[in-house]
């Protein structure tokens, strides 16, 4: 994999910083420096409740309330009447500051507002959540008085409020520091949630009575300095003290989230989101802070699984390897790999190697999901071994860039913390943000973001038009010339001639260009090569480089020639031509066109290395149990290329990808080397990035060159839209919080999803005679799906559904994805 260096940030010049006297230490600080942050600085904690370094100040809970002195004009210091707070307060020159360390008044004044916050505040820390680790806790021991005087009883209020189906209120406890309130308004864009009354009777309450919804509800809950807010998962389940701390990263998409995992007696009971300025910041999502309970759930694969008599039955590991090597061997060379977004580096690594060594093969891939050649050979020739310090985009560079343009990509939705990062950078610095979509969705109109109006699929089009910069993009490129960034998704595969128009885009713009991934695996699978026209290290597959490679692993030789890629191997596993595969990671209802892929998994001899019961897993005719992220150490590689680690946090029986694959490749005879973690680091390391010339060597006429999907799907000549017939294009993406597999167990998240609806355009809902109320069916040759219309403001001829929610998936029901053509009819009519 590619080594990263740290973002470095700009020294504020001698004329920038600002003079100031802090309990008698001088010290300098850029201006506009707040005096807390200052007194940071040299090592002075002032107490605060409000102060949030990510949010702005707001002086709302004056705990950090110092004294102040400015020069007049003779230079004579002149002390403020009344203690200032520290928080809300910037440094001037020549100022002086007394905190609670050197003045009796500021001290006095502390010790004043933290009894008035006692005054109603509970006395239940032994079972407050937030008991063990708690600011006001901390701080009433250490700034506060040694006994109260109020003796009248205290305040109460029904708890708890049921924010939302994640987040519980206890009113009691609320100090009224407007933390939350701050985050969900400045950060998340979500302000559902608000200060109402005032006086004594303030309390935190909710918009219109409505549901907190929210993908980031839960950084209030961590955020609260008292335990007012609390996560309905982890509520009275524990005290910090009794847990144990692992940092990890979040494996739900590509952002690369620095996480903490906290767990008690061998189960993870909770998640915290990271302090890493670089990345996440101090932020997470709810997916990533909450989807951990899958690990625990029935459907848990424990044991080794045989087909016998056409039934899977429990096995030895001897038995289901022998099996497993007993499979592979007869299929004489004409197997593949699968490879699904979940796995680590390090497995996705021996999946590469194990493909290449042992199978002797170059069709192994990791894109479980449609895809295409095009895409391969735009990944290895501008994706593959960049990363921050050697060309890659990165986060910092997202929060200065003048302009933005996402193009099949959905931020909120598939990689939130790039989601929070541009809104952070479209509200403070005034980063203007456009999307090639049919309609603006809720993130898009959270960014402030302008829609650059495109039918599903003809995004080719609008990015040549980008690239030209006239007419509707004028303005766009002009943006992209002073400076700015272009950020592809995968969905940009449903557009022939999409990969190559965002390079034209770039390159005629001068704009930087990335590639944002759903999955938290898909990236560093690139960068270890599994992928059917890219050897590890982002190598072009030809006679040199495997020379190279071979002489690295120490083989006699390595195919030469471009394997197969996802939708080409189950097309060869459906004719027989392919007689087996050995899949990892893989959810079927992500794969494109569902009969050709269920018929080849069907008729081919499978090795599935899986961690739960799944469609495929029912489908194998050897299953191998591997360990779940918690249960190993490991590392991804976020959408930057920066490398993520995680270590293990629960000891398991059960073994990682790269284990299993290393017994199964002894056991066929050969020698993989990827026994352990600290075996795999080292020989990546060895192997290194690809030094030579980029170029898109890889790409073979043998992958297919067109998105692989259903036959509509590609070509979409004489598949024009006719709404009077109810042909609409169809636009789809999943929503954060759907029914995937990784959500398994965590009933509390599901109740924060986003419903699922039907989105049409009044024209087009008018077209087909569908008002407001109806249900909506979206149909194809396959099947159909059902939900309600929501009429938004989008595209005429366009219908979205989101791809896997409320037990329905576009790929399992329709066979269909972005840009396919389908029918709309009005529910209860006749498709």
């Amino acid at each position: 994999m590619t080594a990263t260096t740290n973002a470095t940030s700009k020294a504020p010049s001698a004329a920038d910083l600002v003079e100031v006297t802090i309990d008698g230490v001088v010290v300098k600080v850029p201006k506009g420096t707040m005096i807390i942050r200052a007194a940071e600085q040299i090592g002075i904690q002032v107490p605060r409740f409000c102060d949030h370094p990510l949010l702005d100040p707001v002086g709302a809970c004056r705990q950090c309330l110092v004294e102040v002195a400015m020069p007049g004009k003779d230079g004579s210091l002149s002390w403020m009447p009344k203690p200032q707070p520290a928080c809300a307060m910037a440094v001037g020159p020549g100022m002086h500051v007394k905190t609670q360390q050197s003045s009796a008044v500021a001290d006095k004044a502390q010790h004043g507002v933290m009894e008035l916050l006692l005054i109603n505040h509970p006395l239940d820390c032994p079972v407050c959540d937030k008991g063990g680790e708690c600011p006001l806790q901390n701080q009433a021991m250490s700034n506060g008085r040694v006994a109260t005087r109020f003796t009248d009883v205290k305040r109460t209020y029904a708890k708890p409020v049921n924010i939302s189906t994640e987040v519980l209120l206890d009113r009691e406890r609320c100090i009224l520091c407007q933390r939350c309130t701050r985050f969900s308004e400045q950060i998340a864009g979500d302000p559902f949630i608000s200060l109402t009354e005032r006086g004594a009777v303030s309390q935190i309450g909710i918009y219109q009575h409505a549901e907190f919804q929210s993908y980031f509800s839960g950084n209030t809950v961590q955020i609260c300095p008292v335990g007012a807010l609390t996560g309905a998962a982890y509520r009275f389940r524990s005290r910090p003290f009794d847990l144990v701390s692992t940092p990890s990263t979040c494996e739900h998409c590509a952002s690369g989230c620095s996480l903490r995992t906290d767990h008690r007696r061998g189960v993870v009971l909770r998640r915290l989101a990271g302090n890493d300025p670089e990345v996440n910041e101090e932020w997470s999502c709810d997916k990533g802070r909450w989807a951990f309970m899958y690990a625990t759930t029935p459907t848990r694969v424990r044991m080794p699984l045989v087909r016998k008599d056409g039934e899977l039955v429990v096995a030895s590991w001897p038995e289901a390897l022998a099996a497993a090597t007993a499979g592979l061997e007869a299929a004489a060379g004409r197997a593949g790999v699968l490879v699904g977004g979940r796995v680590s580096a390090q497995d996705s690594y021996a999946y590469a190697k194990f493909a290449r060594t042992v199978l002797h093969t170059n069709s192994v891939d990791f894109r479980a999901r449609p895809h295409s050649a095009e895409e391969a050979a735009f990944l290895a020739e501008h994706v593959a071994t960049t990363a921050p310090g050697y060309g890659g985009v990165t986060y910092t560079d997202l929060e200065q860039a003048g302009t933005v343009v996402l193009a099949g990509f959905e931020p909120e939705d598939e990689s939130p913390i790039v989601f929070l990062r541009l809104r952070k950078a479209a509200r403070k610095s005034g980063t203007t943000v456009y999307a090639i979509a049919p309609f603006a969705s809720a993130g898009t109109t959270k960014m402030r973001g302008t829609v650059l109006p495109c039918l599903p699929g003809e995004e080719a089009a609008a990015l040549r038009g980008l690239a030209a910069g006239t007419g509707d993009f004028e303005q766009a490129a002009a943006g992209l010339k002073e400076g700015g960034v272009i950020l592809v998704g995968e969905r940009l595969v449903s557009s022939p001639g999409g990969f190559q128009a965002a390079v034209e885009a770039a390159q005629a713009t001068g704009a930087r260009l990335a590639w944002v991934p759903r999955r938290a695996g898909e990236r560093a699978a690139l960068e270890t090569g599994a992928l059917p026209t890219v050897y590890p290290g982002g190598r072009p597959i030809d006679a040199s480089t495997a020379a190279e490679l071979a002489a690295l692993w120490q083989v006699d030789r390595l195919p030469t020639e471009p394997g197969l890629d996802t939708s080409a191997m189950l097309r060869a596993a459906s004719s027989g031509e392919l007689a087996a595969l050995v899949v990892g990671g893989v959810e079927l209802a992500d794969l494109p066109d569902q009969r050709t892929a269920r018929a080849g998994l069907e008729r081919a001899f499978v090795v599935s290395l899986e961690t739960h019961e799944s469609p495929i897993a029912g489908i194998a005719d050897v299953v191998l149990p591997v360990a779940s992220f918690s249960e190993k150490a490991g590392a991804f590689v976020d959408w930057e290329g920066r490398i993520r680690p995680f270590e293990l946090a629960l000891d398991s029986e059960l073994m990682s990808d790269y284990r299993v694959l290393d017994l199964l490749a002894s056991e066929l005879g050969e020698f993989l080397g990827t026994r352990s973690v600290r075996q795999v680091d080292a020989e990546m390391t060895r192997v290194g990035p690809y030094q030579g010339a980029r170029g898109t060597a890889g790409t073979s006429a043998r992958a297919s060159s067109t998105p692989s999907t259903h036959d509509g799907h590609a070509d979409r000549s004489g598949q024009a839209i006719d709404l009077k017939a109810g042909r609409f294009r169809l636009a789809t993406w999943r929503q954060l919080i759907d029914d995937g597999a990784l959500q398994e167990g965590e009933p509390y998240l599901a109740g924060t999803a986003r419903p699922a609806v039907a989105r049409m355009s009044a024209a087009s809902a008018d077209a087909v005679g569908l008002a407001p109320g109806d249900t909506v069916v979206v149909s194809t040759a396959v099947g159909s799906m059902t939900l309600p219309l929501e009429l938004t403001a989008m595209v005429d001829g366009v219908v979205w559904v989101p791809t896997k929610s409320a037990g329905q998936g576009v790929r399992t029901l329709l066979d269909a994805d972005h840009g396919s053509l389908v029918t709309v009819t009005k529910g209860g009519q006749s498709s």
